[in-house]
């Protein structure tokens, strides 16, 4: 074989070698690959996370008020009597002061408060949120209706109480039947949102079809008052 030639040929296979030893495993990244996937995973994580907010609208605030409902095996309840005595509840959690009938059950504290005597309850709950609309309280009655198919709701309007101009709107909820009689509770309940310095309350008054409660839930929702 002349000189030459074997010249190549051992250039050829030098190359070969070298090329060898250069190569990686297919489909195994080298370390510098496998950082740099790690910190762009990092930072999409990072970049792509939700948002979170504490801003209310007066929608979203009333909307997590449920509707109030009437219990069967609860004794019937009467009127409240002309000469019933009446306490002032202050919340400075809440920041209002309210009058209710002495005698009556208080349940829960700060932003949402439940005074009953049976069928008669009043719920008064406060969230953040600036002041409410027809629309927004048509709004809501319309999502409660559709979780309960037995409420019913007349049109909300704008009306004035002692401590401001609120929306009211007027519904009714029909319990689950009496399990002895078969009969069920139909309640009547007014509802009242107002809104001030950025709070927003909902006072539903309700009391089952029959009762004539009309003054004096009239009285108490123009007791309250924002403090």
């Amino acid at each position: 074989m002349r000189p030459a030639t074997m010249l190549v040929i051992a250039g050829l296979l030098a190359l070969g070698a070298a090329g060898c030893a250069s190569a990686t495993h297919p489909g195994t990244p080298g370390p510098s690959t496998t950082a740099s996937r790690t910190s762009t995973t990092a930072a999409g994580t990072s970049a792509t996370a939700p948002a979170t907010t504490s801003s209310t609208t007066a929608a979203g605030a009333s909307q997590g008020v449920g509707a109030l409902s009437g219990e069967a095996q609860s004794a019937a309840t009467g009127d409240i009597p002309d000469n019933q005595v009446f306490l002032t509840f202050s919340n400075p959690a809440a920041g209002y002061t309210m009058s209710y009938p002495e005698g009556w059950t208080r349940k829960g504290d700060g932003r949402d408060v439940t005074f009953s005597d049976k069928n008669n309850i009043v719920h008064v709950v406060v969230a953040g949120g600036p002041p409410p609309t027809v629309a927004d309280v048509q709004s809501e009655l319309t999502t409660l209706q559709s979780k309960n198919h037995t409420l019913k709701f007349t049109t909300p309007r704008v009306v004035t109480l002692k401590s401001g101009t609120a929306i009211k709107a007027t519904y009714t909820t029909e319990s689950a039947p009496n399990p002895v009689t078969g009969k069920s509770v139909l309640l009547v309940v007014d509802r009242y949102e107002l809104a001030h310095a950025g709070k927003h309350a909902t006072v539903d008054l309700g009391t089952a079809k029959g009762v004539d409660n009309v003054d004096a839930y009239r009285m108490m929702s123009n007791s309250f008052r924002w403090q």
